[in-house]
């Protein structure tokens, strides 16, 4: 007979997980690994088009959900069931972020408009929320489950905006990454300690996982003053995370909620 062994918690081998924003550039590379590991995984995304393109290349199901939309959000939660029965696992990785390039107007905090503040809370705080809400509530039924939420360095810590000097839009005006990101990236680790303890006598974990950077094309310039400012002196590769997300579904993090690992090549450690 084999011995249950420390490979044998890692499994998530036929656990239904929720992915949001699943065909982002993390969020292909946790349905990938996920899949490979005997996961049945969806694919969510507010394109129906694109989620099935990369639940197709990954072995996975796709399933539209616009995060924002609690109507959406209870849409695509009937239609998992109907599929799978059972939602074991959810990864929060919908987010809505400035894009670094200069192909877009840079603004100021004096100046940022309350749109942009309203999408970033819709998408990463409110999103979040009513994920952890509708699907939670289903793992209460189901009697466990597990999930992550994806925050930030920049829920930890302030951006440290003199490496984004190098990207400059038309006007010569330098990115600024954007003081909402920050807000709703830093919210989520609340929300997460308090679903942790709110729902820790119904066997659901509930734990965030902070990032840092990605490599994703990225100037030059850009890319070495991020790794001047990183102890191990690189970015993250976008393969990178895959192992946690795996700790955090499986039953190797058995004991482990309300916590927030942080992956960041040791950017907040100084």
């Amino acid at each position: 007979m084999r011995k249950k062994g420390v490979n044998n918690n890692f499994s998530v081998t036929d656990k239904v997980i929720v992915i949001t924003g699943g065909y982002g550039l993390l969020g292909k590379q946790f349905a990938q690994s996920l899949a490979d590991e005997g996961a049945k995984v969806v694919i969510t995304g507010k394109d129906f088009n694109k989620a099935k393109k990369i639940a197709h290349k990954v072995n996975a199901w796709a399933c539209q959900l616009d995060v924002s939309i609690k109507e959406s959000v209870i849409f695509a939660v009937n239609n998992i069931l109907n599929e799978f029965g059972v939602i074991d696992g959810l990864v929060n990785n919908a987010s809505f972020s400035s894009p670094v390039d200069g192909n877009n107007n840079f603004i100021s905090f004096e100046n940022i408009s309350e749109r942009s503040l309203e999408q970033s809370i819709a998408v990463d705080l409110k999103g979040t929320f009513l994920c952890c809400q509708l699907i939670g509530n289903e793992m209460v039924k189901n009697a466990g489950g597990s999930i992550i939420n994806i925050s930030s360095i920049y829920g930890t810590v302030a951006p440290d905006q003199r490496i984004y000097k190098s990207i400059q839009d038309k006007n010569g005006n330098s990115f600024i990454k954007p003081a909402s990101y920050c807000a709703v990236k830093s919210a989520i680790l609340n929300l997460t300690r308090y679903l942790a303890v709110y729902w820790a006598n119904k066997n659901i974990r509930v734990n965030t996982l902070t990032l840092g950077g990605v490599y994703d094309s990225q100037s030059q310039e850009f890319v070495q003053s991020y790794c001047e400012r990183t102890p191990l002196n690189r970015m993250a590769n976008s393969d990178e995370y895959n192992g946690a997300i795996q700790f955090l579904l499986s039953n190797a993090s058995s004991y482990m909620t309300g916590a927030n690992l942080v992956i960041d090549g040791g950017w907040t450690a100084w």
